[in-house]
């Protein structure tokens, strides 16, 4: 008997016949002869709700009352799952975060998973029943308070679950077939990937696309996991997840050779701002003075471009990107910092949208850059910042041409396909 773990995102589980459409499927798995283990997300917008109610309350919400508050959407569609499963025969039992065994630190709000100790887990599947996990939460033992994983927090339950219970296969369930060459809902072209690694998935991630979130995909790939991303809304096979297209052309799950693709798909995020430090002097160890300053301030930096010095001043700038939640938190310790680094002003743009190119054939393949330049200059889309890795490249462009960029990026590669994807929910949770 193999062992599944699946996780259902909001939209999968947004009202009662939805749980009950989720019950059936989960039912049918167990029916088939596999234990179930399954992660589940709070109902549709649910959490949204719930920050919105917090921030009518107070202006600043505690962080560790927020937690309390945020879990109880899960708790919700927890319950509601395991009495739909029961009414259709089966037993299943649900657990909180804390019950399940997710250890995270104490950090409230962006916690991390430090160990999982499933005990619970176990005996409830070793006396046939199926288990339901409250995903996005966990527990902290040394102030035993209640703990919240962040965005993206349901899969990385899910996938931590499938590591500490040896399971075959991690399913993430969503409102759309797959894991697509670009967001559907910007794309109406982009078609359904079969197979990506994680290492592709993990550029995707970073570049904005949301169908999978980046600490759930490094979880799975740290500890060997393999995910299928597929539809909650149908039966059909979705997207593997794997370590390398070796173990698709090896593996039980496929029976064609797989080779790399030169370009898996486009990625576009709106979510970064640009911060530019004008007038840096350019002597040794200013840079490394800025970014001490900012990553002391907690905010997380994405691309990097340092202008050419000017003789005549001796002067340089210097672009950087982060998120536009970390903005003035860094702007704040930048300017504090002033008079000791001597830079002389400070340009914020949350106007921005980055769009990256992602495939692990770009290592062997030439002219790739060539063709994703031409193809925005014919559009008339300005570059303004440029980033590679050996499978990526990353532009940053305004905001307002940021979806027509990656129309026309994915079009120029050829990634288009013949009909429009679907998007059951609306979401792509």
């Amino acid at each position: 008997m193999s062992l599944i773990v699946q996780k259902y995102g909001g939209s999968s589980v947004a009202d009662a016949e939805s749980i009950k459409r989720v019950a059936k499927r989960i039912v049918e798995t167990r029916k088939a002869g596999h234990d179930v283990v399954v992660a589940v997300s709070a109902m549709g917008d649910t959490t949204d709700e719930l920050i919105d109610l917090a921030n009518e309350v107070t202006p600043m919400p505690d962080p560790r009352e927020m937690d309390m508050l945020l879990t109880t959407g899960e708790r919700i569609s927890m319950a509601l799952l395991a009495m739909a499963i029961k009414s259709l025969g089966m037993d299943a039992r649900s657990y909180t975060g804390s019950q399940a065994g997710m250890i995270t630190d104490a950090r409230h709000g962006a916690a991390r998973i430090v160990d999982v100790t499933p005990v619970r887990l176990r005996e409830a599947l070793d006396e046939g029943a199926i288990v339901i996990v409250a995903g996005f939460q966990g527990f902290n033992r040394d102030t035993k308070d209640i703990t919240t994983l962040g965005r993206g927090g349901s899969d990385t339950t899910a996938v931590a679950l499938a590591a500490a219970l040896g399971a075959d296969v991690c399913e993430i369930y969503t409102d759309v077939d797959g894991i697509f060459t670009a967001d559907p809902r910007v794309v109406p072209k982009a078609h359904k990937i079969d197979v990506v690694t994680s290492e592709e998935m993990l550029e995707l991630a970073a570049a904005g696309a949301k169908v999978l979130y980046i600490r759930a995909v490094e979880y799975a790939r740290r500890h060997g996991v393999t995910l299928h991303v597929r539809s909650s809304f149908n039966n059909n096979e979705g997207t593997w997840v794997v370590a390398s297209y070796d173990d698709v052309n090896d593996g039980e799950n496929k029976g064609v050779t797989v080779e790399e693709p030169i370009i898996t798909g486009v990625a576009g995020d709106l979510s970064e701002a640009k911060i530019t430090v004008v007038g840096v002097p350019d002597v040794p160890g200013k840079a490394a003075e800025i970014f001490t300053v900012v990553a002391s301030a907690g905010a997380n930096i994405d691309m990097i471009v340092q202008n050419v010095s000017l003789a005549a001043t001796g002067r340089t700038d210097i672009s950087f990107t982060l998120p536009k939640s970390d903005g003035e938190k860094a702007l704040t310790a930048l300017r504090s910092s002033q008079p000791d680094i001597g830079f002389e002003s400070l340009q914020y743009d949350d106007q921005i949208g980055k769009l990256a190119l992602v495939g692990a054939g770009m290592r062997t393949s030439a002219g790739v850059s060539a063709l994703l330049f031409r193809s925005l200059s014919d559009a008339g889309i300005n570059i303004e910042m440029i980033s590679t890795s050996e499978i990526r490249i990353s532009v940053v462009t305004r905001a307002d041409t940021l979806q027509e960029a990656m129309r026309v990026v994915h079009t120029a590669f050829g990634l288009d396909g013949e009909a429009e994807a679907i998007v059951y929910a609306g979401t792509g949770r």
